[in-house]
């Protein structure tokens, strides 16, 4: 079951039904979606991977999924779940643009790489980030992820694979369970 994540700004908890307009919205802004998966898809199929969350995520514990909250309000989605890409867990994480340049990314990218590494017991996360989406990899190499290899897509395109451990003088990244 997906824990309640805290921050010192922000709440990520499970979605909500109510949520749906507020997951849309994230996802077809085409600032975001840029950099989500295969870029932006339509209305429709981000409505369906919504309902989802709640009949296949939700229902069978697949993995960790979040709603991103600031003072209530939904700005942003999170994930960390198993990957064949980078055969490990890999972090997802997405803000509304009207909370870029806060360190709110920052913020929930060390809550979800500390629950990881605390709650589920792992030993190194992962990302993949499209190479020219600097304020992630900014971001990323920030909190302490290594560029592992580069993967060359069907379009031409480079994505980087990235992998964080725990650091390994024992500190601990910020992060509380509600």
């Amino acid at each position: 079951m997906t824990a309640t994540l805290c921050t010192d700004r922000l709440l990520l908890d499970r979605y909500l039904p109510e949520d749906e307009e507020g997951f849309v919205a994230l996802f077809q802004d085409s600032r975001v979606s840029r950099w989500m998966g295969d870029g932006p898809a339509s209305e429709a199929a981000n409505r369906a991977l919504f309902r989802r969350i709640f009949t296949k995520v939700y229902a069978q514990d697949l993995f960790d999924v979040w709603a991103v909250r600031r003072d209530g309000l939904l700005v942003g989605h999170a994930e960390i779940k198993p990957s064949d890409v980078v055969q490990g867990y890999e972090i997802i994480y997405a803000l509304a643009p009207e909370a870029w340049g806060s360190g709110l990314g920052k913020e929930v990218a060390e809550a979800i790489v500390a629950h990881g590494f605390h709650t589920l017991g792992l030993t190194e996360v992962y990302a993949t980030v499209a190479a020219p989406n600097r304020a992630s990899l900014t971001l990323l190499d920030r909190i302490g992820f290594e560029h592992v290899r580069d993967m060359a897509e069907d379009d031409g395109s480079t994505t980087r694979v990235l992998r964080r451990r725990p650091d390994p003088r024992g500190r601990s990244l910020p992060s509380r369970q509600a």
